[in-house]
């Protein structure tokens, strides 16, 4: 009897390691579900908070082109400033490309001509300029917050060029596309958004 008695104890300790390494086992699966679903959380809580920052309300948008022109009424000979334009169309930021067949353009004249010496001094230029954006009315409000540092990026820009360069097209196209980017570089660092597709010359004196 005692010989049955301890083969029994013998296969009832022979069991136990067994069933520790199933709880061993069922225990690093665990581990391992949690630590995938807290990061599955995490990474879900960064896509919310990109989505969250791509809807940020105060970003101009693009305005879809209209069939018909804008009218612009008039009473007693004085025309009406043009109802500001709502944008529709989210962008992820300013750089990105614009197809001007789809989208409104609106331009927005510099009230104040600049005048500024030249680099090569052999006179000054006299220039006056017309922005133009596909975005809606807060770029147009940003501009007229910001005009102060943008006269005065415009006012550097003039001043560095050369009339024999202002003289050809190319010169006055890369003057152009300078602008530009001084104007929209102002606006990224004081408003977050540039949205200034180019700048038009309503006057250039060099003399």
């Amino acid at each position: 009897m005692s010989t049955k008695k301890e083969a029994a104890a013998k296969g009832g300790e022979g069991k136990k390691p067994g069933k520790a390494k199933k709880l061993i086992v069922l225990g690093l699966a665990a581990t391992v579900l949690v630590g995938v679903g807290a990061g599955a959380g995490i990474y879900a809580g960064i896509g919310q908070g990109e989505a969250k920052e791509k809807e940020d309300p105060n970003r101009p948008k693009l305005v879809l082109r209209s069939e018909e022109p804008e009218e612009q009424s008039s009473e007693g000979g004085e025309e009406k400033e043009p109802a500001p334009k709502i944008g529709t169309v989210s962008v992820a930021n300013d750089r990105a490309p614009v197809d001007p067949r789809k989208y409104e353009v609106t331009y927005f004249p510099i009230e104040q001509q600049f005048t500024a010496n030249l680099s090569d001094g052999s006179g000054f230029a006299q220039l006056g300029i017309s922005l133009s954006t596909y975005y809606d009315s807060r770029v147009i409000a940003n501009i007229k917050r910001q005009i102060v540092p943008i006269r005065s990026a415009v006012l550097m820009t003039l001043s560095v060029q050369d009339s024999t360069v202002l003289s050809t097209p190319e010169g006055r196209q890369l003057f152009q596309r300078q602008l530009t980017r001084a104007i929209n570089q102002v606006l990224r660092e004081k408003e977050g958004f540039g949205g200034i597709d180019n700048v038009y010359f309503t006057n250039l004196v060099i003399q």
